[in-house]
């Protein structure tokens, strides 16, 4: 079976080349890279708004662009939602006016994808019908932003960086709504980012961009581990991903019990519903490492693993391993003295501990 989305690029913009290639199989699929790596200039080119030298591109089995082949779909003609940065409503028009200037550009016999009281429920904007841009916050502005581009009846959703304007109280509003696009909508996403935070919440794909390339790109738990891609995020920011089923919440202590690949983890937070799925994130400095199971320890969360690869030292006395517990790679920083000392190699048994309000659940 071919992947809902194949990309091939080659272009070169003045001293700047660009050379992606990946694919996914839907989902959402992140194109995650520092500011200049040529994230923005490949959407635009899946987008129409830039033709390449050399391309492909191709959505569920629809070729939107082939230069090869002499095939080369105009924009509005690609059936293609974008969210930009900004949410572009037109001002003097109310919130239910923008949403429904998105039909305009959705085809007749189309399959729908979605109808307006599917988007008002989706996203949580009902109540917003009469208002204008200028009354709502920025979080709600791109909701309806969001719900515009669906009403077109997109093949594809392309939202670049829709979240780098907002503080962090609107993207912890919005965020929930795009997962739910993301797993009740069967339209495949590519969503532009360099927040390491959103793409390990966000990501089902992950592509790596960096200096015009697309370095590596496959399942995003597993790229976010890769030890030669950790760094790109920076020291703080490295870690991993862990997707698991909730077995049960204890309201008392306000703690959920996540059963992953990795073992079963201690989550904090509201309530979640029994069997629901729950994705968290564990970073690489809040896990430490101990060779036999430790007793004793106010640390809830102890995993079970093996070395399985060592990193480079980073020239301040600390070095990155990636373990894996259970055929689930989690990633730990410690010191180079750590490694020595405990005898830390390859294929060697260790036990990871994790405590339960490091683990960054949404």
């Amino acid at each position: 079976m071919n992947p809902a989305l194949q990309v091939d690029v080659r272009h070169r913009l003045g001293g700047f080349a660009l050379q992606a290639q990946f694919g996914s199989d839907g989902g959402l699929t992140a194109l995650f890279g520092p500011s200049g790596s040529g994230k923005t200039s490949l959407v635009n080119i899946i987008g129409g708004l830039i033709r390449p030298e050399h391309g492909r591109v191709v959505v569920d089995g629809q070729v939107l662009l082939d230069t090869q082949a002499g095939i080369d779909l105009p924009s509005h003609r690609r059936r293609i939602g974008y969210v930009f940065q900004e949410a572009r409503l037109f001002p003097h028009l109310t919130v239910r006016q923008n949403l429904l200037f998105g039909r305009w550009f959705a085809p007749r016999l189309a399959p729908a994808t979605t109808e307006l009281d599917a988007v008002l429920e989706l996203l949580g904007i009902g109540h917003l019908l009469a208002r204008r841009p200028a009354g709502l916050s920025g979080g709600e502005k791109q909701r309806v932003a969001i719900g515009r581009a669906l009403l077109a009846k997109p093949r594809l959703l392309l939202m670049d960086e829709p979240l780098a304007s907002l503080d962090e109280a609107r993207k912890a509003e919005i965020l929930p709504h795009i997962e739910r696009l993301r797993d009740e909508l069967h339209i495949p996403i590519i969503y532009v980012s360099h927040a390491v935070a959103e793409v390990a919440r966000l990501a089902t794909t992950l592509a790596v961009m960096e200096q015009g390339r697309v370095v590596v790109a496959g399942p995003g738990a597993e790229v976010m581990t890769r030890l030669d891609i950790a760094g790109l995020s920076g020291l703080r920011e490295a870690g991993s991903v862990l997707e698991g089923e909730v077995l049960a919440h204890d309201p008392h202590y306000g703690l959920t019990t996540l059963r992953s690949r990795a073992g079963l983890l201690q989550v904090p937070g509201p309530p979640r519903s029994q069997g629901a799925r729950l994705r968290v994130r564990i970073l690489a400095r809040d896990v430490m490492l101990s060779l036999g199971r430790p007793q004793g320890l106010s640390a809830l969360n102890i995993l079970a693993g093996t070395v399985a690869e060592i990193g480079e030292g980073d020239g301040r006395g600390a070095v990155t391993l990636r373990i894996d517990c259970g055929g689930a790679p989690l990633l730990s920083r410690v010191t180079a003295k750590s490694v020595a000392e405990l005898g830390l190699v390859p294929g060697l048994g260790i036990h990871a501990i994790v405590k339960s309000v490091s683990v960054e659940a949404p």
